[in-house]
C-alpha cells in the first residue's frame, strides 16, 4: 500500500523528480514525457466515466484506469541489471490478453467501417476519442523512450497501449450508439 504523509516536499524544486528506485531525473526526461503521458491519459478516462454516466464497459475502464497506474509503476522503475531483490510491478501478459479480448468482443458488435471517422458524435464517444489520441501520444513517448539510449522499460508497457488505444478507438464507435453516431470522413469535401 502506498502511504503518502506529506504533499509539498519541495524535492521537484531543481526541476527533478524521483523515480521508484531512488534515482533522480529532469523532468523533461523522455521517462517522465511518458510518464506524463500515461497519467494524462488516466485523467482523461476520470473524465470519460465522468461525463458518460452507465454504459456496458464501464467497470472494465475503471479496471483500465487502475492498470494505467500499473503501467506508471512500470515506466518509473528502469529495469536494472541485476534485478532488484523484489520484483517490481510490471504490466502482465494477462492485461493485454484482456484488452485483447475486449477489442475483439467490441469491434464484434459494430458495423465494418467503409471510411476514417472524424473524432466526435456522442459526448461520450468525443471523451473517448479524446482518450484514444492521448493513448496515441504516451505510445509515441514509450516508443521514444525506448529508444533512448540507455533507457530499458518493461517490454509489455509499449504493447499495453497500443492494444488500449484499438480498445478506445471501438469503444468510442461503441458509445456512439453501436457505430450509428459515428461522423465519416469524406475526402476533399471542404475544397473549394
Amino acid at each position: 500500500m502506498v502511504y503518502l504523509s506529506k504533499i509539498c516536499t519541495k524535492a521537484g524544486d531543481d526541476g527533478r523528480t524521483m523515480l521508484g528506485d531512488g534515482s533522480r531525473i529532469a523532468k523533461h526526461d523522455p521517462r517522465m514525457e511518458a510518464i506524463g503521458a500515461v497519467d494524462e491519459l488516466g485523467a482523461v478516462l476520470g473524465l470519460l466515466l465522468a461525463q458518460s454516466g452507465q454504459f456496458p464497459d464501464r467497470p472494465f475502464v475503471e479496471e483500465i484506469a487502475n492498470d494505467l497506474f500499473d503501467l506508471g509503476a512500470d515506466l518509473c522503475l528502469p529495469i536494472t541489471e541485476p534485478p532488484p531483490e523484489k520484483a517490481p510491478l510490471r504490466i502482465t501478459a494477462s492485461q493485454i490478453e484482456k484488452l485483447e479480448q475486449a477489442v475483439e468482443r467490441t469491434n464484434a458488435e459494430l458495423a465494418p467501417l467503409n471510411s476514417f471517422i472524424l473524432r466526435g458524435g456522442t459526448p461520450a464517444a468525443a471523451w473517448c476519442h479524446f482518450a484514444c489520441t492521448v493513448c496515441r501520444r504516451a505510445e509515441r513517448c514509450v516508443s521514444a523512450l525506448i529508444a533512448a539510449e540507455g533507457e530499458k522499460v518493461g517490454l509489455r508497457t509499449l504493447v499495453f497501449l497500443n492494444r488500449l488505444s484499438d480498445y478506445l478507438f471501438v469503444l468510442a464507435r461503441m458509445l456512439n450508439r453501436g457505430g450509428e453516431g459515428d461522423v465519416l470522413w469524406k475526402p476533399g469535401e471542404g475544397r473549394r
